[in-house]
């Protein structure tokens, strides 16, 4: 999962006006520490994720593992866990710009993941109710 708090100018899909890189599971990938810590070049921000992120999942996670692009970018850098991810997996192979376009949604991937974190199934069900 994605942590942090800074908020870059880039955008979500190919419309200029919305300043989010929503993930297939729904989070922001502009919230994430990872993406924040790329973005910027900033090795204190990546030393900063590590540690939190081995403290939240007791995971070996090291700064130099602290790169990343986006789950949706296109051939860029990912994280070890998006690179395993199976909801961005299948979100990839149906070519879907995130799960809330799926014709599934929501499948139980999701539900199970919606469960530890609610904001993400807003955030998909406003994205639904759009189309």
């Amino acid at each position: 999962m994605c942590v942090g708090g800074l908020t870059l100018g880039l955008t979500y899909g190919k419309d200029p006006t919305i300043e989010k890189m929503i993930t297939y599971c729904g989070l922001d990938c502009l919230q994430c520490g990872a993406l924040i810590a790329a973005r910027t070049n900033d090795d204190g921000k990546r030393a900063d994720v590590a540690a939190l992120w081995r403290d939240e999942y007791g995971a070996d996670i090291k700064a130099e593992d602290i790169y990343c692009d986006g789950c949706t970018s296109e051939g860029g850098l990912l994280f070890q866990h998006c690179s395993v991810c199976e909801i961005r997996k299948c979100g990839v192979d149906k070519g879907v710009v995130n799960c809330g376009y799926c014709e599934e949604y929501p499948c139980t991937k999701l539900t199970e993941f919606f469960a530890a974190v609610p904001d993400a199934k807003i955030i998909l069900d406003g994205i639904r109710a759009g189309l």
